[in-house]
């Protein structure tokens, strides 16, 4: 036994001195990778080209994005992850190999078999946190723990959710938004919103087709939304030109959309996240609402970003609503916070049957 335990402990020690740990922030829309020691090293679209005919894995991340819509009927430009959690799991696994493989391209030696933190929603269920513990393990992680986005957004925004000190934290990503409130380490009050970036896309195609009789892709919502998109009716009108096929004739057209346009055809989805806000607020205990009444609300994720959603909020719930600086990249350094901490944070991980939490 005592052989075996020496033989193991070896062992470990060349994967720490070979291998890099890596947290991963998977998004349904981008996934970002920190590497121990070294900072974030990608941010890449989750989004992986198939070869419907060989199965073939032909392009992952922002050359396979590239694909999106322009793929002939045996290619695929595919999300893997809906909603922030695992629809399809070879893909996802041959997503995973890629940004592990890519993570230790530059080691000079690399067994490839790193510890691995990911990031999840709120509320999942045990079903699919065990298919993202499994799909990590199966591209190449020994050893993998799961951390639930706002608490990772907080630890990476730096906010004391150690503390019995109330936090209250939004991450509005690309398939979910999470809202929890946070105390010493843990969650308070949660809720999983499926309406996020994404759906504020199919919102814009959805009222371009009502409107104007014009059928557009995702992305050109999703540029049309970055560019003009606002939360809140301003004087100050943006316009963008959009191309599409005119549902009536059957032929190209380009029309011309203004930011109040955008804004009306977000303004039901928007209007649920900030009912969703109330609702956490109201079943937040008050001594920690007190504590988020005088720091505020934070937001983060790529969400937060759309102009006037902070004065949406604000507004509605009577309180300061805070952007996280960098919101987009909050996860992932909070993960790699955790990595740089492991012993110390454990118990901001989440217990899975299958990953578990380091002792």
């Amino acid at each position: 036994m005592a052989v075996c335990a020496g033989i193991l402990n070896m062992f470990n020690f060349i994967l720490k001195h070979f291998n890099e740990d890596i947290a991963i922030d998977l998004g349904t829309a981008n996934s970002l990778v920190y590497v121990k020691g070294k900072g974030i090293v990608m941010n890449e679209p989750s989004v992986v080209a198939l070869n419907d005919k060989t199965g073939q894995i032909l392009a992952v991340g922002e050359e396979a994005k590239k694909m999106v819509g322009r793929t002939p009927s045996h290619i695929r430009a595919i999300r893997p992850l809906v909603r922030g959690v695992v629809s399809d799991f070879e893909v996802t696994e041959q997503m995973l190999k890629y940004f592990i493989d890519k993570a230790h391209k530059n080691k000079t030696i690399s067994l490839a078999w790193p510890r691995v933190i990911l990031g999840i929603p709120c509320k999942v269920t045990e079903v699919e946190k065990k298919a993202v513990v499994d799909a990590a393990k199966s591209a190449g992680a020994r050893e993998v723990f799961l951390i639930e986005q706002p608490i990772a957004a907080a630890i990476g925004a730096r906010l004391p959710i150690q503390e019995a000190k109330g936090n209250f934290v939004i991450d509005i990503g690309g398939g979910t938004t999470d809202i929890a409130v946070l105390s010493l380490g843990g969650i308070v009050v949660s809720q999983g919103l499926p309406v996020a970036g994404d759906k504020l896309s199919e919102d814009i195609i959805q009222y371009v087709q009502q409107k104007f009789r014009l059928l557009i892709g995702e992305r050109s919502a999703e540029e049309v939304k970055i560019n003009i998109g606002q939360a809140m009716p301003s004087k100050e009108m943006k316009e963008a030109p959009l191309r599409g096929r005119n549902l009536v004739s059957g032929l190209p057209e380009e029309i011309t959309v203004t930011s109040e346009d955008v804004r009306r055809a977000m303004e039901k989805s928007l209007n649920q996240v900030v009912e969703a806000v109330k609702a956490n607020i109201e079943a937040t205990p008050p001594e920690i609402l007190a504590d988020v009444m005088r720091e505020g609300i934070f937001m983060v994720g790529g969400g937060s970003l759309l102009k006037g959603l902070d004065t949406l909020i604000s507004q509605a719930t009577k309180m300061k609503v805070n952007i996280i600086e960098d919101p987009l990249t909050a996860v992932v350094r909070g993960g790699g916070v955790v990595l740089e901490k492991l012993d110390e944070l454990r118990e901001v991980l989440v217990e899975t049957d299958s990953g578990g939490v380091p002792k």
